[in-house]
């Protein structure tokens, strides 16, 4: 049977796709950034997961403003990764898993989510950026795992709920733990923290609800699913309800978690940075 390892968070700013091209690790404005990952590179080597659910969101490379699923779940044999326009190198395709993909899917239509199924999926920064950090030189990384990326809206209003991404996460742990082959799965939840990119706001950044979000993913994600849509982008900046995968993973990783490791720094690329591992409770 399959089962669930743990779960990570990155940002997935794409000046850090750029950072990682031109190798500026130990600049003193990306350092505290990048030190970050490597304790969770070295569970990662010693754990190897064989597949990888990337939450993400979307910025315009795979769904637009004229047609954006509230979930979307891959189902193809690989993901191309195509040029969105900030210079950030292009990637060969991540391998796929449309096996599993398929058995989500059905697992969640019975669940009562209506799933944008994607048998063909350009995926961008969102989801390119964080496997970069965790599996360097990915998809070429030897340890690189199968994927499955699941795409939410947090663009287009009216976004999900708090509470819906965390309900979202814990039938998405229903479907991977009633996969009968026996494989090990990691859940990633990228985007964020609190920034706000335009209008009066821009430049926002909220320390004391980011670190307030990264002390209750581990212990109350219920009490932070009662925060409304309105008061995420009041007190997390307009691109702050990327916060919302974060909820979708946590939902996935059960009741109990163990926070092995966790870093935040701002600012990069004017947004709060948090890197978490969570490992799941036996």
């Amino acid at each position: 049977m399959a089962h669930i390892i743990g779960g990570l968070t990155s940002s997935h700013i794409p000046a850090v796709g750029n950072a990682i091209a031109k190798e500026l690790f130990d600049e003193p404005y990306w350092k505290p950034f990048f030190e970050g990952y490597p304790p969770i590179r070295e569970w990662l080597s010693r754990n190897k997961p064989d597949v990888a659910i990337n939450i993400y969101n979307d910025h315009g490379l795979g769904f637009f403003l004229d047609c954006m699923p509230t979930f979307a779940i891959g189902a193809a044999h690989e993901y191309r990764n195509e040029d969105e326009g900030w210079g950030i190198p292009q990637l060969p395709p991540f391998p796929g898993d449309p096996k599993l993909s398929w058995h989500i899917i059905e697992s969640m239509v019975e669940d009562h989510f209506d799933i944008t199924s994607c048998q063909e999926l350009a995926v961008d920064h969102g989801f390119t950026v964080p496997m970069q950090l965790f599996w360097p030189g990915a998809p070429s990384n030897p340890d690189m795992p199968r994927v499955v990326p699941i795409s939410a809206n947090t663009v287009q209003h009216p976004i999900p709920t708090l509470q819906r991404a965390l309900d979202f996460g814990k039938a998405l742990r229903k479907a991977l733990l009633s996969y009968p082959e026996d494989v090990s799965i990691l859940v990633l939840g990228t985007g964020g923290l609190s920034h706000q990119l335009d209008g009066e706001r821009a430049g926002f950044i909220n320390k004391d609800f980011d670190k307030m979000c990264m002390e209750k993913i581990v212990t109350d994600p219920e009490a932070l699913a009662k925060i409304s849509r309105m008061e995420l982008v009041e007190k997390a900046g307009a691109q702050g309800t990327e916060f919302l995968m974060w909820m979708m993973m946590r939902g996935a990783l059960g009741e109990s978690v163990n926070p092995l490791h966790s870093n935040y720094h701002i600012p990069i690329s004017n947004t709060g940075a948090g890197t978490m591992l969570l490992e799941c409770a036996a």
